[in-house]
């Protein structure tokens, strides 16, 4: 098969491992960068163009599209959908999943476990908020902020009342979450793959830290789920309609509880802590996917 990844980037550690894995199952991969990617909208006959030249028909694509080129990614990533070309995470399901307020508002719906939160436009609601999430030490999200970039725990009622203002003066969009302190700092990455869950960390965050992202000083170790919590970890990627994602569970005293969905998780931590294959997972996927299923939402933007 000839299979396209998307990333700016061909020498971080995910495209890298991505196009190591499909070379070894016998694939063509070639590695793409999205932003000199530029379509070709006509009638009947879409394309997409790269460095003057149109690019040739591939069997799957492999979106790694970072946050901060979310839109322009997925109106390539739709593009190819337009050709007919498989999609490992449409364009649609990426843009769910990183609205982060959209995200949480489906899950809610489904009944999916998650921190209760709130969400207000204006400074004079935030005593209100702060209450209804179960009252302070609650965390605070900027929407857009990405790896724990954004992200404050306020301990107290007035501290939190004085951040939420701060951001609402900035005209910054926040959500406001109850912290979960049973979780100590810890939280669960999930690793999806074509709805089941194929691998699965404990990240601890550094001491004194509440964030336990990696790449600010968290560890990371190899652990056995719960059934519900692989439960609730699949069913958060099938509401986000993701076929590959990481699944960011918190421990709490009421069962697990998401997090976060992300659509272009990253591969080595978790494939360092469990010692699995997970890039040639994937490839696996597409095999079984690509040749007998159609983009689900192909033409509907």
């Amino acid at each position: 098969m000839r299979i396209a990844i998307l990333s700016r980037n061909p020498n971080l550690y995910s495209t890298r491992r991505l196009k190591e894995a499909g070379e070894a199952r016998g694939h063509q991969v070639d590695v793409i960068d999205t932003l000199h990617c530029y379509m070709d909208i006509t009638q009947s006959r879409p394309t997409v163009r790269y460095h003057g030249e149109e690019l040739p028909k591939y069997d799957a694509i492999i979106p790694r599209i970072g946050a901060s080129i979310t839109f322009y990614g997925t109106a390539v990533a739709r593009q190819f959908e337009m050709m007919g070309t498989f999609n490992v995470n449409e364009s649609v399901a990426i843009s769910r999943s990183r609205d982060k307020l959209r995200s949480l508002q489906l899950m809610s719906r489904k009944g999916i476990g998650m921190p209760r939160t709130g969400f207000a436009n204006k400074a004079d609601n935030a005593k209100d908020l702060i209450k209804n999430v179960g009252g302070a030490p609650v965390v605070i999200k900027l929407l857009e902020g990405t790896q724990g970039i954004g992200v404050v725990l306020a301990d107290t009622a007035k501290s939190a009342e004085s951040i939420i203002e701060a951001f609402m003066g900035l005209k910054a969009n926040i959500l406001v979450q109850e912290f979960i302190e049973e979780a100590g700092g810890a939280d669960i990455r999930c690793l999806v793959v074509g709805g089941k869950v194929v691998a699965a960390m404990k990240r601890q965050g550094a001491e004194g830290e509440f964030r336990s992202n990696l790449h600010r000083g968290g560890s990371a170790q190899l652990v056995r789920l719960t059934k519900e919590e692989r439960a609730t970890a699949s069913n958060a990627a099938k509401v986000m309609g993701l076929n590959v994602c990481g699944v960011d569970l918190l421990q709490s005293k009421n069962g697990p509880m998401v997090m976060e969905v992300n659509s272009s998780p990253g591969l080595e931590g978790i494939e360092k802590a469990t010692n699995k294959n997970i890039a040639g997972m994937v490839f696996e996927f597409i095999e079984k996917s690509a040749g007998n299923a159609s983009n689900k939402t192909r033409g509907k933007g």
